[in-house]
């Protein structure tokens, strides 16, 4: 990963803003973050002893409405990777068009190393810290790496002990019984699917002669891979943390899913009730899997895994970016003169944010919607802004990472310009 994410998120963001002529005041106004808190949080391990974490919570941009962003816990979370987070968060809500503004957080800790009491502890600890900081009309926290829903419902649990009020609209993406929606667990998943089937009907693909790598098998990149197979696409590598598995073939993604959970490990196997058997395959490296010569290649794991070092290796016609900046802004120039297709994570992991808004205005209208409704509503959203980046590049030959970001930037520009002179960084 990038020593410093949020420096390159900035290359990449001024480099596409030249290219679109987009004025050096929105450029400007998002090249630096409204505001960051960091604290160090503490709790109570279950031997008795004290442990101290950094966290972090950063509001990038405010323009289009309150800010909104995941909370992940991983030992590599700083505030460089948390203020690139919420850029990156600030121009997908513009993408596609949901009325939020960027927000991220996180603490660096490893949260395999925790009991789920200490995890418990953790996660109170950090609302404690931020409580004044987020709110349903000012931050809306969700969840993101080793985060999940039970993490967001102790969380609005804590928060609402702490201002003494019922607040479900605080937190997206908690358990149903707490106003969670159905639809937010596989939303991330389900949007890249979306922008996938998109794309193949604009090029007429035959599905099951498309070839698919996946690396990183977690919530949004086995979900994805679930629907593509599903849908007749060959996927043929998924990698977890610790490797990857590859059939030239063809892999059973719900035996693989059945099977990781059952035994924590990633095996190419098919099952059949609760038997399951090992299938033929080899065993590759992250590395190897993304040079793998597929049609489709999805990066969804961690940032900057495709860097100006190996880019030139990458054999796949598109890539679909499901991690937040999987692609380093040195490597863009590399895919492009190669050919490589991209729909940028700006769009493609856009699903959980739009489920988020959906999730968030239930909790403020006070209303349940059913599971046809949101992925009706889903792909409404994701078609709508995949179709405006797809005929931006077309007539005018820029990329589509380009073109997804000059929506983006053009909704930011509007705003911009809309609350005028008054300085917006005092205003706020």
């Amino acid at each position: 990963m990038n020593n410093d994410l949020l420096a390159d998120a900035l290359v990449r963001l001024s480099t596409i803003a030249k290219h679109l002529n987009i004025s050096s005041h929105t450029l400007q106004a998002l090249s630096q973050p409204l505001c960051t808190l960091t604290s160090y949080i503490s709790i109570r391990k279950d031997n008795g002893e004290s442990a101290y974490f950094k966290a972090y919570r950063c509001r990038y941009n405010s323009l289009l409405g309150p800010t909104k962003g995941g909370i992940r816990f991983h030992p590599s979370v700083d505030q460089s990777e948390v203020e690139a987070l919420a850029l990156w968060m600030t121009l997908k809500c513009a993408a596609v068009n949901v009325p939020f503004g960027g927000a991220k957080g996180g603490i660096s800790v490893n949260a395999k190393s925790l009991s789920a009491l200490e995890l418990e502890r953790l996660s109170r600890s950090y609302v404690r810290a931020m409580a004044d900081f987020i709110g349903p009309q000012t931050d809306i926290p969700a969840p993101d790496m080793y985060t999940n829903e039970r993490v967001m419902g102790w969380m609005m649990d804590e928060y609402e002990t702490i201002k003494r009020v019922k607040a479900p609209d605080v937190i997206t993406g908690k358990p149903l019984v707490f106003g969670g929606s159905v639809g937010r667990t596989g939303a991330t998943g389900t949007g890249a699917f979306l922008c996938i089937e998109a794309l193949a009907k604009k090029r007429k693909w035959q599905k099951h002669k498309q070839t698919v790598a996946v690396q990183g098998f977690g919530n949004g990149g086995a979900q994805c891979a679930l629907l593509l197979q599903k849908a007749g696409y060959k996927v043929v590598a998924v990698s977890d943390s610790k490797g990857a598995i590859y059939s030239p073939d063809g892999l059973d993604i719900l035996s693989i899913l059945y099977e990781k959970q059952k035994s924590r490990q990633l095996k190419a196997v098919y099952c059949e009730n609760s038997v399951c058997e090992l299938v033929s395959h080899k065993v590759l490296t992250n590395e190897e899997l993304l040079a793998l010569d597929v049609d489709i290649l999805i990066p969804a794991a961690v940032a900057g895994v495709i860097t100006e070092s190996n880019a030139g290796l990458v054999k796949a016609g598109t890539i679909v970016e499901i991690a937040n900046g999987p692609v380093s802004a040195a490597a863009d120039s590399i895919l492009h003169d190669k050919g490589v297709f991209v729909i940028p994570d700006i769009l493609a992991n856009a699903g959980g944010v739009i489920v988020s808004y959906f999730e968030w205005c239930q909790n403020r209208q006070g209303e349940l919607w059913s599971e046809e409704q949101v992925t009706t509503k889903l792909s409404d959203y994701i078609h709508k802004a995949f179709e405006q980046g797809w005929q931006r590049h077309v007539s005018t030959n820029i990329d589509m990472r380009d073109a997804i970001y000059a929506q983006a930037l053009e909704r930011l520009t509007l705003a911009i310009e809309a609350h005028g002179t008054h300085d917006y960084f005092n205003a706020n």
